[in-house]
């Protein structure tokens, strides 16, 4: 089969000719790939800000976002059959663990985690397990919905915690509007009735974020922390969930908190940098968010499903692999980005 690898870090990646894989145990599962979301995450990979936190071995092949249909499944799997289509959790899980009897997934001390630790989705053919799997319904095409599988996900868990602190007449800011923070905002909207103040550099992302309902509309940079403070009477907003976390991202983020709020870390690259006198006289939260469990990874799918929330997308070939990574480096694209093998 065809798969883009990373051969070398900071090089565009390459189309190899490699082997199929093959099930390995009886819960195992081969999804044929119908769509491979492109993540910021895999920009990070290539520039080896991952090589020390994971230790990878090159070559291998990225693509952590993935949906697609049961190609084989091995004698043990008793929820899927052939054929069914399905997106992929993005961890592959061991399933009894404690962390995995709690039902967070993303704890899980025997995990596997394809496109990051192990070959991915950018190619024709994935291996997983029966855990990860979450069946489509009816109708859906793999293509359209791959980027929930860590994008939307990630970006469900962030609004899912604050929408539990968030009441009516609150405010809650998303900064960086674009493949996540889109999404987020329209959970948000379904999950609580506080009011959503979106945050972007891009005129393209802002737009986005008008057409799906934000509240407020707030160009980032210098002024943003002031017209936030505006909106919220001069007080700041009850929570910040930050998509970009980097740059000066993190520090406005905090300085648009209100007394007793919560910033929400999604996007790295940053450093939190506050002091603690600061934290004990304002009383603010710092929460970090990783990926997302199983059961909100279903939660999503049934927003999804009843149309509460809409995943705007733009396609490429697996021709196209390195043009989709320049595209989305330098700003390009709306939404998220999806590889179609």
């Amino acid at each position: 089969m065809r798969a883009a690898r990373l051969h070398e870090y900071d090089t565009p990646l390459s189309l190899d000719d490699v082997s199929q894989p093959d099930l390995l145990g009886p819960s195992d599962v081969v999804v044929r790939i119908g769509g491979a979301g492109l993540c910021r995450t895999d920009l990070h990979i290539i520039e080896g800000v991952w090589r020390e936190k994971v230790g990878v071995a090159l070559p291998y092949t990225l693509g952590h976002e993935n949906a697609g249909w049961v190609e084989v499944a091995g004698e043990g799997v008793r929820t899927v059959r052939v054929g069914d289509a399905v997106i992929v959790h993005p961890l592959v899980t061991c399933g009894v663990c404690p962390a995995c009897r709690r039902g967070e997934d993303m704890y899980c001390t025997d995990s596997a985690f394809p496109g990051i630790t192990t070959d991915g989705g950018f190619a024709q053919y994935l291996r997983t397990n029966e855990r990860a799997l979450v069946k489509l319904a009816e109708g859906v095409e793999p293509k359209d919905v791959a980027p929930y599988a860590d994008a939307g996900l990630t970006a469900y868990r962030a609004a899912r915690k604050a929408a539990e602190i968030l009441r009516p007449g609150h405010r809650v800011a998303v900064i960086g509007v674009g493949g996540l923070g889109h999404i987020a905002l329209q959970a948000l909207h379904a999950l609580c009735a506080a009011d959503v103040v979106a945050i972007d550099r891009s005129d393209l992302a802002l737009a986005l974020a008008g057409e799906l309902g934000a509240d407020h509309i707030v160009a980032a940079g210098e002024g943003a922390v002031e017209a936030v403070q505006e909106l919220s009477g001069g007080d700041g907003v009850e929570a910040v969930i930050d998509f970009v976390g980097e740059g000066d991202s993190v520090d406005q983020g905090i300085a648009m908190l209100r007394r007793g709020g919560t910033y929400f870390a999604v996007g790295y690259g940053g450093q939190v940098n506050v002091p603690t006198i600061d934290v004990i006289f304002q009383e603010i939260s710092v929460v970090g968010n990783l990926v997302g469990n199983y059961t909100e990874f279903a939660e999503l799918m049934a927003l999804a499903g009843g149309g509460k929330v809409d995943l705007r997308t733009q396609t490429y070939s697996l021709d196209e692999i390195n043009r989709a990574i320049d595209d989305l480096h330098h700003g390009r694209i709306q939404g998220r980005g999806v590889i179609v093998p």
